[in-house]
């Protein structure tokens, strides 16, 4: 009886085990943190949101969609107030309340935060009650939701429990309990954490949303190899790919029982010098800074050819421009998209005007990890710049070293390569971002604290203006500003490009947010 008990049970739990769908996917980097505050960078945003919930959220048509907050309503220009669904808890099962948003709101304005820009306008946060919370900014801000949307909300709880009231900071590699842990009120909850190597996650049974994906377990699995992870997908190791080469979209699209899943990214990826220091960190010119003067900026952006790297280095799978933000992000125009041409002999005619006839060295910062074809990206402008006489010295780093050097509050960098994507869609956010003077909170990733008063002056009203068309207007005279001030190179929007098993059914949207939420994984 006993064996016939013990046989009864395997198969039962064979047969749930079957049923149950695990997913597997893979990426070359991994996501640096657990905490959700430690980077602005979309693909620990974009993790980190299968764990944690903001309080609006974006859904598969990008539209704002309500979630930790039912509704909300503006009782003043200046006033945002948001009631909080009730009866959600977090997975160990605390319950949430409004402690917990005016905790996150505090902790992501601490000290080794890197999210503390999206609340650059905000004055103050007041509880009202259990379930309600307003924001009060120092002006209006037209689009407070759209800033919000990736904003996770943590346990007040938890982090006093754990000793993670604020976060820690990765620019100097601290850690603390939630560099490796994660507690949130997500579709899913983590079970196990190697860095570099796996992190699984599960689904969150107590989840306050309705599922729509069938996911049961979820597995990233970091492989670095192009090769090895094309590999993979194709001899069905894993379900999904998140980076996939350029130079392997044909060969998988053309692979029985895989499919590319391709489209339009808002990121763009560009070009930053430091502008900031008297003397550059990383050159062999001693006792000035080259990029100081707009004729050496210039010059680089008429040494690069931003066609030929999107012909040869990304097969075609990106597009050319002159912005900081490009189509689909509300403030785009093509007529506004106007590069400096590809022309060497202007870029030597002015660097010899500059004072430096016979070109100058500097060190470039590089990710190897990070964006499509990035390093590849790097060796092709090292090239280009070195036929107007600019001799580079490449430093290309896995994204957690690279990130950790270039980033606020260090900015130890003096020319280098990043990618933006406007988490509001909007203009105003890459302007404010990347090119504000740096100054608290705005102009954060202005890493090459490229600053120009006129320019801040535009920011500022854009910030404010509900006029549609005045807003337009500012928006364009604050891009022609930095383009003739030459402030930082735009190369080109990439393409979003995923890549699936036949089994297995992702959304894709254009902030290349991968979210488990919409997965549903079929039986093979």
């Amino acid at each position: 009886m006993r064996r016939l008990a013990l046989a009864a049970a395997l198969l039962c739990g064979t047969t749930l085990a079957a049923q149950a769908q695990t997913f597997r996917w893979a990426n070359d980097g991994d996501v640096n943190s657990m905490d959700p505050y430690t980077r602005q960078e979309t693909f620990l945003l974009a993790f980190n949101a299968n764990i944690y919930d903001p309080l609006v959220r974006r859904g598969p048509d990008m539209a704002i969609q309500p979630a930790l907050a039912e509704r909300w309503e503006t009782p003043s220009p200046t006033v945002w107030r948001f009631h909080l669904r009730r009866n959600v808890k977090f997975s160990d099962g605390t319950p949430f309340t409004a402690d917990d948003v005016v905790f996150s709101y505090q902790r992501t304005r601490a000290p080794g935060s890197n999210m503390a820009s999206i609340f650059a306008a905000v004055k103050e946060i007041r509880k009202i009650d259990d379930h309600t919370v307003e924001f009060e900014t120092t002006v209006p801000n037209p689009i407070f939701t759209q800033e919000i949307t990736s904003w996770a909300i943590m346990s007040k709880t938890w982090a006093e429990t754990h000793n993670a009231v604020r976060p820690a900071d990765l620019t100097t590699r601290e850690e603390n309990f939630a560099t490796r842990n994660a507690m949130g009120t997500g579709p899913f909850r983590l079970v196990s954490r190697e860095p570099d190597r796996r992190t699984v996650l599960e689904r969150n049974p107590g989840w306050w949303d309705t599922p729509t994906h069938n996911v049961e377990r979820a597995e990233l699995n970091i492989i670095a190899n192009d090769a090895t992870r094309v590999a993979a997908l194709l001899s069905g190791e894993v379900d999904f790919v998140y980076t996939v080469p350029p130079q392997d979209v044909t060969r998988i699209g053309n692979a029985p029982g895989v499919r590319i899943i391709q489209g339009p990214e808002l990121r763009t990826i560009y070009l930053g010098m430091d502008q900031l220091r008297p003397e550059l960190l990383k050159s062999d010119v001693k006792g000035r800074n080259p990029f100081q003067d707009v004729r050496v900026r210039r010059a680089f952006s008429h040494a690069i050819d931003t066609q030929a790297i999107s012909r040869t280095v990304m097969r075609g799978q990106s597009r050319p421009t002159g912005l900081i933000y490009g189509p689909g992000v509300n403030g785009f125009r093509e007529q506004d998209d106007v590069r400096y041409p590809f022309n060497p002999d202007e870029a030597k005619k002015l660097l010899a005007e500059a004072g430096y006839p016979n070109g100058f060295g500097v060190t470039m910062d590089c990710p190897n990890d990070r964006y499509v074809n990035d390093e590849a990206i790097c060796t092709a402008i090292v090239n280009m710049l070195a036929r107007v006489n600019i001799r580079i010295t490449l430093n290309a780093q896995t994204r957690v070293r690279y990130f950790a050097e270039i980033n606020a509050p260090r900015y130890n960098t003096s020319f280098y390569l990043l990618g933006w994507t406007p988490a509001t869609g909007d203009a105003h956010n890459s302007l404010n971002s990347l090119a504000y003077t740096r100054a608290g909170d705005r102009g954060m990733f202005n890493n090459g604290g490229y600053s120009n008063p006129r320019f801040d002056a535009l920011v500022d009203q854009i910030g404010v203006e509900l006029n549609q068309a005045r807003r337009q207007e500012l928006i364009t005279q604050a891009s022609r500003l930095l383009h003739e001030d030459a402030g930082m190179i735009p190369l080109h929007q990439q393409q979003v490009v995923w890549a699936a098993r036949a089994n297995a059914q992702v959304v894709q949207t254009a902030d290349n947010f991968f979210q488990l939420r919409h997965v549903r994984v079929n039986p093979r």
